[in-house]
């Protein structure tokens, strides 16, 4: 698995070791890049570490990557709670909190240490990229790359353009998102959602209000999915994956962009959230676990 390239390594930056951006610094790191993975603390980097250690691990023992890969792998990724760290990367990627403020923040603080030349990378999956490169003073270099979870493993990234995002710089995105095995998609006009989040969206809210209303049970809801339609997974069992608080976070920036009620998020979504059981990293969402 490792696509390590020949000539001199580049450098990325991972602002975020959580799961999705803990996953991006390994695929980028087996494809060869130099990667920096920052967080705010010690504990949250020494979290997102053991993460790629695990996930190579996987690798090895299922005979998708020797052991050599996957210890040149780690070596390629260094973790600080510097910001500064950041400093001489071709990208950086963000893959923060889903909070527009938080973004916004950040890339206002990374603009002063990166090149002028540096591509600010967000991994949003629902807010416009407009919004967050209007906080820059170079809004054609902020692209959206929203990568996938579980990151080492799916094969898509859509890579989103802003109003005032240049083609030089979608073209970086999709050099590096290709780099690493990636599939690209690209969305050329920047609604909130983009085209993944917005299909995966509608189809769970409208799967939670049949759940809801008691008009069918979440397993039957799946298997008509699964069986009906050829998808690989229910959206219910979706939801449990990716995180019924992730999820529900979607579809709010959706629909206070748009108001369209088919984004609006059912009550079961927030007392879901609320009462913790926002799937399997929970052990309880739709299902147990």
């Amino acid at each position: 698995m490792d696509q390590g390239r020949s000539h001199v390594a580049r450098k990325l930056a991972v602002i975020g070791a959580g799961l999705m951006g803990s996953g991006i610094a390994q695929v980028a790191a087996q494809a060869g890049w130099e990667v920096v993975l920052r967080d705010l603390t010690d504990e949250a980097l020494a979290r997102g570490r053991a993460a790629i250690e695990s996930s190579c691990s996987r690798f090895v023992a299922k005979g998708t990557m020797t052991q050599a890969d996957a210890e040149a792998t780690l070596s390629r990724v260094t973790t600080t709670t510097d910001l500064g760290a950041a400093a001489g990367a071709e990208i950086v990627v963000e893959a923060v909190y889903e909070d527009a403020d938080v973004k916004r923040d950040l890339f206002r603080a990374l603009e002063d240490i990166v090149s002028d030349t540096t591509v600010l990378a967000s991994n949003t999956s629902a807010i416009p990229l407009t919004k967050l490169a209007a906080a820059t003073r170079r809004p054609e270099r902020v692209v959206g790359t929203h990568f996938f979870s579980p990151v080492p493993v799916m094969r898509l990234c859509e890579l989103v353009r802003g109003h005032k995002t240049s083609d030089e710089t979608l073209a970086a995105a999709r050099e590096f998102a290709e780099s690493t095995g990636k599939t690209c998609v690209v969305v050329n006009r920047d609604v909130a959602g983009f085209v993944t989040t917005r299909l995966i969206s509608a189809l769970v809210v409208e799967a939670v209000r049949l759940y809801e209303s008691g008009v069918a049970s979440a397993e039957d809801i799946d298997t008509a999915c699964r069986l009906g339609f050829g998808h690989a997974m229910g959206p219910l069992a979706t939801a449990d994956l990716t995180g019924i608080d992730v999820l529900l976070k979607a579809t709010e920036n959706i629909y206070a962009e748009c108001r369209d009620e088919k984004f609006s998020p059912p009550e079961l979504m927030r007392r879901m959230v609320d009462a913790g059981d926002i799937g399997r990293k929970s052990g309880q969402g739709f299902y147990p676990y």
